[in-house]
């Protein structure tokens, strides 16, 4: 069943027609990585289905908690109750540098979602404590390494159990060493049934953890299916030459 329906997505930023007619579902449980050049569309389509930016022609459909799919982009649709039930991860973190780690991961629940402090402490504990960040609830951003702040902030996502997370580009900031761990939490929650739909330039994990990979190029998407298809025999001949750089 889909959680996520696109239809004829378009957006222009002037005459920069950056997203030029993009069709997607995307399936309970799936993990869909997006991959494409810088410019792509990307980082665009991500924000696009979490309202964060207005597409200029289609529709955008998310299932709701009764089981039904509603469109979200219309304009008279309150975009903070849908964002509500989507997690979104940017590429640059966007922690607030003023709070707690654990004040940064109840946030959204306690003043978003109304659940009880008590209650979302709790919960951003056992999750801070599951990725090992327990003993960091009570610092500061700055005070974490940079692979410590996007796991938070990836924490700080699903704190709010949310139907669909994305996730921009989530290791690009990071210094290679610490890619790791940030990817580890990601295909952990990828196995637990999470539906993920990620940006990424990390073609082997897209390999590895992805259900299916989605091939923009120009704002269309050129070639989509399960990773051993697309890695492996990928029919579109843009397609291999965009692989071809990462083959080296």
């Amino acid at each position: 069943m889909s959680v996520l329906e696109l239809a004829g997505i378009h957006k222009f930023y002037g005459e920069n027609h950056v997203l030029r007619g993009i069709d997607l579902a995307v399936d309970s449980h799936e993990v869909v990585a997006l991959i494409g050049a810088s410019g792509s569309g990307k980082s665009t389509l991500l924000r696009a289905i979490n309202l964060l930016e207005t597409i200029d022609d289609g529709t955008i459909h998310l299932r709701d908690a009764d089981g039904e799919l509603r469109e979200i982009s219309d304009l008279r649709v309150k975009a903070d109750a849908v964002r509500a039930r989507i997690g979104f991860v940017f590429q640059h973190l966007n922690l607030f540098p003023h709070l707690s780690v654990l004040d940064n991961v109840t946030l959204a629940s306690r003043l978003v979602l109304k659940t009880g402090a008590a209650t979302a402490r709790a919960r951003g504990l056992e999750l801070l404590d599951r990725i090992g960040l327990a003993d960091k609830a009570k610092d500061f951003p700055d005070q974490l390494s940079g692979g410590q702040q996007q796991r938070a902030a990836i924490v700080r996502a699903i704190a709010g159990d949310p139907q669909l997370l994305l996730l921009d580009e989530v290791t690009s900031a990071l210094d290679p060493e610490l890619v790791g761990e940030v990817l580890e939490l990601v295909r952990e929650l990828g196995s637990e049934g999470t539906t993920i739909v990620m940006a990424t330039h990390e073609m082997a994990f897209a390999r590895d953890v992805a259900t299916r990979v989605v091939f923009l190029d120009k704002g269309l998407i050129e070639e989509q299916g399960p990773p051993a298809q697309v890695f492996g025999a990928p029919r579109s001949e843009r397609t291999r030459e965009f692989l071809a750089r990462f083959s080296g």
